[in-house]
């Protein structure tokens, strides 16, 4: 995963896992209301989409959650702020994180502080926050390391006079890892997701075992049912997508992937085989990459969250 896919998310986290592994062992917590049972009131309207008192509470208790002095209302108002227009340039952007993508990060995050998920669901509850309302948080912290991701390489393309200047300042070629990857998906029809996911996500992980390099896997395939293999290519480390890109880089070639569960159902991608490459399109990817990453991703969140609030139109009520 990019630094800014990471570090965007992971600032947060950290904080809220500090506090979970308290609130966990708290015997009694102020309850606040779970669901809008009251008359939810619209605050503030952000390029006319409206922030509700109901999501400014919820952000109030999650910053009390993660320990946050200060004017919390006023607090969690500008962080829904700050989170609509993400959300509102993730879809500019094009950008989806999927239900399968958020409950993976919440099933991992649970994990990592040695919750069980109806542990974490618990404590979200008894402290007013609900799991709904952090999985929002954690599909926006997702998509906008998306964003920032996206605006720092189309801030700094390279032309093909900077590669080859760059290469002689450097007296480098720059080499990267080519993978010929194949993807498993096993499919699971949205309308039976609870019903068989747990049984598809079995037979993947047995599949999975079984696999040798990609040779054998449309034999595989063939034993199952509702299964697909897509061929996926010969792909670069750089342009591998941010969800898969660490799983990848850490399976040998001939194995397969961790299995993971997606919008289409349950996936596991087969690495046939890697090698390492260098050309004049790959010495581009790289030192884009690298300026990429000597640039601060706090400093890149923060400059592009300040252009968005000021080309806003934000009217409180």
């Amino acid at each position: 995963m990019s630094k800014f896919s990471s570090t965007t998310a992971q600032r947060a986290m950290r904080a809220m896992a500090a506090a979970l592994v308290l609130s966990a062992g708290a015997a009694t917590m102020t309850v606040l209301p779970a669901s809008p049972a009251y008359a939810a009131q619209i605050r503030y309207v952000v390029n006319d989409t409206p922030i509700t008192s109901y999501e400014i509470q919820r952000r109030a208790a999650l910053l009390k959650l993660m320990r946050r002095s200060g004017n919390l209302q006023q607090l969690a108002a500008d962080e829904m702020i700050d989170q609509t227009l993400r959300r509102q340039a993730m879809a500019q952007n094009r950008i989806n994180i999927t239900d399968a993508m958020v409950n993976e990060s919440y099933a991992n995050f649970a994990k990592g502080n040695k919750l069980s998920l109806k542990q974490l669901d618990q404590i979200l509850a008894q402290s007013g926050v609900t799991k709904e309302h952090f999985k929002e948080f954690i599909r926006t912290q997702m998509g906008w390391g998306r964003v920032l991701q996206t605006k720092a390489r189309s801030s700094l393309q390279l032309s093909q006079e900077d590669v080859v200047r760059k290469m002689l300042e450097e007296g480098r070629q720059p080499s990267t890892t080519e993978y010929l990857l194949q993807q498993v998906i096993f499919v699971v029809p949205s309308a039976e997701r609870g019903k068989i996911l747990g049984k598809r996500k079995r037979e993947a992980e047995a599949m999975r075992g079984r696999v040798q390099g990609c040779s054998n896997l449309i034999d595989l395939a063939k034993t199952q049912l509702d299964v697909t293999v897509r061929d996926l290519g010969r792909v670069l480390q750089p342009e591998l997508p941010a969800d898969w890109k660490d799983h990848i880089v850490k399976t040998s070639p001939g194995n397969a992937t961790p299995v993971r569960e997606t919008e289409r159902g349950v996936e596991f991608i087969t690495v046939c085989n890697a090698r390492e490459v260098s050309d004049d399109h790959v010495a581009k990817l790289v030192f884009q990459s690298e300026l990429t990453e000597d640039k601060s991703a706090a400093d890149i969140s923060d400059q592009t969250l300040e252009e968005l609030r000021k080309e806003a139109k934000i009217v409180k009520r």
